[in-house]
């Protein structure tokens, strides 16, 4: 399951300050919505000083993005352990994404939340570690999917963008089983379609493979054109119950106009209804990619957004991370928090946060995976009651029936902090590497190297061995850092 997200300077608590209606900001691509409703102009202070209100509880919504964007840290961890600051985006909720997490596969059909979390150096300062899985599903018994690879064929396609995208492709020939349908469609000045609607017959069909090897380059990048065929082609193939997959294939040269977004989002559907996702595969070096085309289709597609720099890369999110990567196993998936009054997010892993859940886009999961959401929260109280409870709420549907269900997880700080935070511990080193990163690029994180130093060695410590934490271990080492 995998890495990290954005920086946050948020204030969500229930405390009421003269200015709070104000001061609802916005840091990165995170989001927060104040709680106005608990105002009342009568109670504010003249002065504008802060009132601790320990009498209501703090309910947030969270989402991480998508659980299985990845791109951010695959183009960044190349570039670090060369010896260079990133130049690209760092989304720290990616890095999260990237990592592995050592949390229990929920039962069939289920979700499952677990809890950790650890006291502050700062008295009434906390870390808290959310971290949601899913059933485990074994490749070979998913349900049957509907592909169409929308390529991108243009002159800048040429050299290492198509030969890893070829890679990726590849890679995905060994996954496909019986069942599933399979379509290419390139694009440049024009539409090229190479497969329509291929039943594979076993992995590695050796039709889909011939019609990878006939992939060229040349032309332009009319990707409108591109897509639109590709949609077309799948919903001509579509099959009820099924996963159907836009996979879009570039190096992030070409543009998306209005009308482009609005076909992702039409066809990605509602949250309760079947849809056509978009996931993004960047291909190339990065120091010749922009990735924003990929984010902006993949968040409006409802799908996963990675970067493909070699074969390694292929193999490891095509290969070992196919099913979380292509299939679905919960829709509209939604992350209610239940604090103690008084408490408040400092810092927050993921992309949106905020009192109003309209401010927050559910999310699809996937099987075989786990989303993983760590913040850093204070209270105002002067001494907080440890037998005060935390709960964390999931609702989503059921990937195929659209069943709605929920789980609740719940216990008080005081037993929390009595059991195991090893993943915390990971967490809490993932995001000060991240966010160190961050300053790296002349931001304005508010993570330092040494907090980097110091959660790195904590986290060594409760995960001895962890190899996403020997890659953070060479990336800080090979930055001076």
């Amino acid at each position: 399951m995998r890495y990290p997200m954005t920086l946050l300077l948020l204030a969500l608590s229930a405390c009421s300050y003269h200015d709070l209606a104000d001061r609802g900001a916005t840091a990165a691509s995170s989001t927060y919505t104040s709680p106005s409703e608990a105002m009342n102009d009568e109670e504010e202070p003249d002065d504008g000083d802060a009132v601790c209100d320990e009498s209501e509880p703090v309910v947030l919504y969270a989402s991480p993005d998508d659980s299985n964007s990845m791109s951010s840290p695959m183009q960044a961890m190349g570039q670090v352990l060369a010896g260079q600051a990133p130049f690209g985006p760092i989304r720290t909720y990616e890095f999260f994404n990237h990592a592995s997490w050592d949390y229990p596969a929920a039962e069939e059909g289920q979700l499952l939340v677990d809890l950790q979390l650890t006291e502050g150096k700062e008295p009434g300062t906390f870390a808290m570690q959310v971290g949601i899985s899913s059933e485990h599903i074994d490749p070979d018994e998913r349900p049957p999917m509907v592909l169409t690879f929308s390529v991108d064929q243009s002159g800048s396609m040429s050299g290492a963008p198509i030969e890893h995208m070829k890679d990726s492709l590849r890679v995905i020939a060994r996954q496909l089983r019986p069942g599933d349908i399979v379509s290419i469609i390139g694009w440049s000045s024009g539409q090229d379609l190479v497969l329509d609607g291929h039943p594979i017959t076993a992995p590695n069909d050796p039709v889909f493979l011939d019609a990878i090897d006939a992939i060229s380059t040349g032309g332009g990048t009319d990707l409108a054109a591109g897509l639109k065929e590709a949609y077309r082609i799948t919903e001509q193939h579509w099959v009820q119950g099924r996963i159907h997959r836009v996979v879009l294939l570039s190096d992030g040269g070409a543009n998306i106009g209005l009308t482009d977004a609005e076909l992702i989002g039409e066809k990605a559907g509602d949250n309760d209804t079947d849809g056509i996702y978009m996931i993004g595969v960047g291909t190339g070096q990065p120091a010749y990619y922009n990735d924003t085309l990929m984010n902006e289709v993949t968040d409006l597609g409802r799908g996963a957004a990675v970067f493909i720099p070699d074969r390694a890369a292929a193999e490891d999110v095509f290969g070992d991370r196919f099913m979380e990567t292509m299939s679905t196993t919960a829709r509209d998936v939604q992350i209610r928090y239940d604090l103690p009054p008084g408490f408040t997010i400092d810092r927050f892993s993921g992309e949106e946060l905020s009192a109003d859940p309209r401010e927050v886009q559910p999310q699809h999961m996937a099987p075989n995976d786990a989303v993983v959401l760590y913040q850093h929260m204070s209270s105002c109280a002067d001494d907080v009651d440890l037998d005060q409870s935390i709960a964390v709420t999931v609702t989503y549907l059921d990937g195929v029936t659209f069943e709605g269900r929920a789980v609740t997880t719940s216990a008080t700080l005081r037993d929390l902090l009595a059991t195991d935070h090893a993943q915390l511990d990971k967490g809490a080193a993932i995001y000060a590497f991240a966010e160190t990163l961050k300053h790296q690029q002349g931001g304005d994180a508010v993570v330092e190297k040494d907090e980097a130093r110091d959660a790195l060695d904590v986290a060594l410590q409760s995960n001895p061995g962890d190899e996403d934490l020997a890659q953070i271990h060479l990336g800080l080492n090979a930055l001076g850092l």
